[in-house]
């Protein structure tokens, strides 16, 4: 891959992704960071592909004005946490405390975003294993293990060894879309697919969960706003 930049007001970076498999030139906008990616077939020359780029500048340019901008986790910044707003103020004492509507942290203002961080892994991790558990037992199913890491593809994930996996960000949206994709990644233990056996599983331990999927589907990605330096 090779860095360009298609100059304007301002300008944007470009990545130049060559393809082997590509018929064509194509555009990807990410929706997790903006980032405007340009695949290209080996055969077709840079100036071509750059060309093209120029081409659908206004529509790159549309499209990058349309996304939510980044928020900087700090003092006075406003953080979801099981989807409630909460404003990030000063706290008193060692730990991290969360209010109805406030996360109030300790320490010196450049080691908030090291410190709620840390407090929001933890928080991600309990609620978790609670809902997992729950719902292992509904399955009468065990898993094996359960981590939590900053995934930009997926939500969660289930291994063949019975091991989960989820987005420490999910604690950021509102609880049934956690407890929904802790009991999708649980029914992976009985069913490796997504079959109507599958899903027939999920809503056995869960209930229905269409709202919980299309607020993941239109909302998920706006999670992933949140910076917090790492």
């Amino acid at each position: 891959m090779a860095e360009h930049v298609l100059q304007g007001d301002p300008d944007i970076p470009l990545t130049l992704r060559r393809s082997a498999r590509a018929r064509r030139i194509t555009l990807r906008i990410s929706q997790l960071d903006g980032r405007v990616t340009l695949t290209a077939p080996n055969a077709v020359p840079t100036n071509e592909a750059l060309a093209f780029a120029h081409q659908k500048e206004q529509w790159i340019r549309k499209h990058l004005e349309a996304r939510p901008g980044e928020v900087r986790v700090t003092v006075g910044a406003v953080l979801p946490v099981e989807g409630v707003p909460r404003r990030i103020d000063p706290g008193r004492g060692h730990t991290v405390k969360m209010t109805d509507d406030a996360l109030l942290v300790p320490g010196r203002a450049d080691a908030v975003p090291r410190r709620l961080l840390g407090y929001l892994k933890t928080h991600a991790r309990d609620r978790l294993a609670a809902a997992c558990d729950v719902y292992a037992a509904r399955l009468g199913q065990s898993y094996t293990g359960l981590s939590i890491r900053d995934t930009r593809s997926r939500w969660g994930s289930c291994s063949s060894t019975g091991r989960l996996m989820f987005s420490w960000r999910l604690i950021l949206a509102p609880v049934p879309v956690l407890n929904y994709v802790a009991a999708h990644e649980v029914a992976h233990l009985a069913q490796m697919n997504h079959s109507p056996a599958f899903w027939a599983e999920v809503e056995r331990i869960h209930g229905p969960y269409a709202e919980m999927r299309r607020w993941l589907r239109t909302d998920g990605n706006d999670l992933h706003r949140y910076r917090f330096g790492d």
